[in-house]
């Protein structure tokens, strides 16, 4: 039998959470069952194209989003030239609803669009909500399948009453768990950056980007500082705000305080290692897959009240505020929160929706492979 074809529409292949998964994902398919590609809206390569080749995938450059003449002809010449393909499996939030009107028009049989985001949460221009509008009107009228992170996720692209349309449905995006098992030397992890015993190590892993909040979790750090001295702030991630944080803790003085530790292939090791606490305060949330990841390394969580319930693995190990309180607040609370010795926190996550195994499993159900 030939496997089946599904083609996936992302930004670019590099290190963050929807892009992470698929990538865990393409490690557990059976590649005899499923043939999976991806359309890309770059030219510059994907810190995770070299091993998704290497996997039997094929990245399709396709950087014409500006220009929708230009982009619909560069998507029917890769459908054309490399399909047909079976499934067009779109993760572009709001844009999806032009990918899902392209594929409508190819006739391609099934037409995923997935939310991972809940950003109409955010305030934004007549122009933006006009947008969000049309999105979902697209979305609707061509996509065979939608799937979301969350309930708030579908909420945010498919409409409340989602629940009551057969083709929408949740389906956790899952981690990979294995690393989670391995044992990591805490002593030398931490002197990677200069931590020693008497540190508190506060962590967060994003990109810098305006969800994420960075720049209260810096003035969250400041308050952390002057609590305590020993205090420090570790900071996973790249993106396009890193520069503007990082002029923000010169600024504040925090330059010894504060470690921009970049993009890492490592994260379960340094939230095993490196990490006493993790700090989470996002102004929204598809789900947030590195709060899953925390809990899975047994930090103790302190995030924002903006993030879906469905992320409360092990409810010991959250603390949840709102973001309406001070950075001094947040501090103090932060500071005080314990280790929680849950044993267990490991399992849990194994058990949950949010395995790897479980979710790849269940998208390829999904496909019908």
């Amino acid at each position: 039998m030939k496997p089946t074809r599904v083609l996936h529409v992302v930004g670019v292949m590099d290190r963050g959470g929807v892009e992470t998964w698929l990538l865990h994902v393409m490690r557990c398919i059976d590649r005899r069952k499923l043939q999976m590609d991806f359309l890309v809206h770059t030219t510059r390569t994907g810190a995770y194209d070299a091993e998704l080749q290497s996997l039997g995938a094929r990245i399709f450059p396709c950087p014409d989003t500006p220009h929708p003449l230009r982009y619909a002809k560069r998507f029917m010449e890769i459908n054309g030239q490399s399909g047909p393909f079976d499934v067009i499996h779109s993760h572009l939030h709001g844009f999806s609803g032009f990918v899902m009107s392209l594929a409508c028009g190819l006739r391609i049989p099934m037409r995923i669009s997935h939310s991972h985001s809940c950003s109409s949460r955010v305030p934004g221009s007549r122009g933006q909500h006009a947008y969000r509008h049309a999105s979902r009107w697209l979305i609707s009228a061509n996509c065979t399948h939608g799937l979301a992170a969350s309930g708030p996720a579908a909420d945010d692209l498919f409409g409340e009453r989602w629940q009551s349309d057969p083709r929408f449905e949740v389906l956790p995006c899952g981690v990979d768990l294995a690393p989670f098992r391995q044992t990591v030397d805490r002593a030398r992890v931490r002197s990677e950056f200069g931590f020693d015993n008497r540190n508190m190590v506060i962590g967060h892993v994003g990109r810098f980007d305006g969800p994420k909040n960075h720049d209260f979790l810096v003035d969250i750090a400041a308050q952390a500082v002057a609590q305590n001295s020993d205090a420090r702030l570790l900071l996973v991630g790249d993106g396009p705000l890193r520069p503007v944080i990082e002029a923000k803790v010169r600024q504040l003085g925090l330059t010894r305080h504060v470690i921009f530790a970049g993009s890492r292939s490592d994260v379960p090791r340094l939230l095993l290692g490196a990490m006493d606490k993790f700090l989470f305060p996002s102004l929204h949330e598809g789900l947030g897959l590195a709060l899953i990841e925390a809990q899975a390394a047994g930090l103790p969580c302190a995030i924002s009240s903006e993030i879906p319930s469905e992320a409360d693995l092990v409810p010991q190990l959250i603390t949840r505020m709102p973001l309406e309180n001070s950075p001094a607040t947040w501090a103090d609370r932060v500071l005080r929160i314990r280790p929680a010795g849950v044993p267990q926190a490991l399992t849990r996550v194994e058990n949950s929706p949010f395995n790897v195994v479980t979710s790849a499993r269940k998208l390829a159900n999904t496909y019908g492979a």
